[in-house]
């Protein structure tokens, strides 16, 4: 939608419409197994700035608002790592929908470049697909996620062995734990695949789980395990992750 086309030009990042959520409960919401375009954009506020930037935020969701725009997003907060960095974030369900017209956000497109592009310090856009056959079916509430990333040296190696875990798990648990993505382009830096835990709270994530080398060993013995490991090592390059909160206050799920 050209509403995420005027914001992210202003803050010069590429224009794409962004993807994390499109409902109030689920930020990776998978829709009758229908695989969809995500994109997120990283913003890294400047020092000192961070009040100003969220007064920008909150006066351009307003004016969105005024002008009966119907675009849905949700801003996230990284709770670790270096500088004070969002996820903006929205579903599209294709392509087609980044050639759409938004009048609305055309009508806030001031406030964007006085009251939110001067206290950005830098911007990065990526894009993803989600892969519901690997992922939780359901909705479910969450206000912080967990996200690890993945670059591999095999994809078809890291895909056959993510494909039997995640079957494992679901056959111990019910449904897997999390929500599946493949990049579409990207840096030499960018992910290869992501995949998204939610919880409902910081509390949540006390309780204590089997971890899924685990599951595996209990539900095919420790030789299948030893076997999916290697060649998990084998395709995998490096792994990183971090913890997003939700911030409400600056998002606008799509109501349910």
């Amino acid at each position: 939608m050209k509403t995420m086309r005027i914001l992210k030009k202003a803050l010069g990042a590429v224009v794409v419409v962004l993807c994390f959520t499109i409902t109030s409960s689920n930020v990776y919401a998978q829709e009758e197994a229908q695989s969809q375009i995500l994109s997120l954009s990283e913003l890294t506020i400047k020092a000192n700035h961070n009040s100003q930037f969220r007064s920008g935020v909150k006066d351009w969701i307003n004016c969105y608002m005024e002008n009966d725009g119907d675009w849905a997003w949700n801003m996230w907060r990284r709770v670790q790592g270096e500088g004070n960095v969002y996820i903006l974030s929205s579903f599209m369900n294709n392509w087609a929908e980044m050639d759409e017209n938004d009048p609305a956000g055309q009508e806030c497109q001031s406030i964007v470049q006085n009251s939110i592009m001067p206290n950005i310090e830098k911007s990065e856009a990526n894009l993803a697909r989600s892969i519901p056959e690997l992922s939780k079916p359901e909705l479910v509430e969450n206000n912080v996620i967990t996200v690890f990333f993945w670059r591999v040296n095999n994809s078809t190696l890291f895909r056959e062995t993510v494909e039997e875990v995640e079957s494992t798990i679901r056959e111990a648990e019910g449904e897997p734990r999390g929500y599946w993505y493949s990049s579409v382009g990207g840096n030499t830096k960018a992910p290869h695949y992501f995949v998204v835990t939610p919880f409902s709270n910081f509390a949540a994530m006390d309780v204590e789980m089997d971890g899924v080398w685990t599951v595996v060993e209990n539900e095919h013995g420790s030789n299948r395990r030893e076997e999916l490991q290697a060649d998990y090592r084998e395709a995998v390059d490096v792994t990183w992750s971090y913890m997003f909160r939700k911030d409400t206050e600056l998002s606008r799920p799509m109501p349910e």
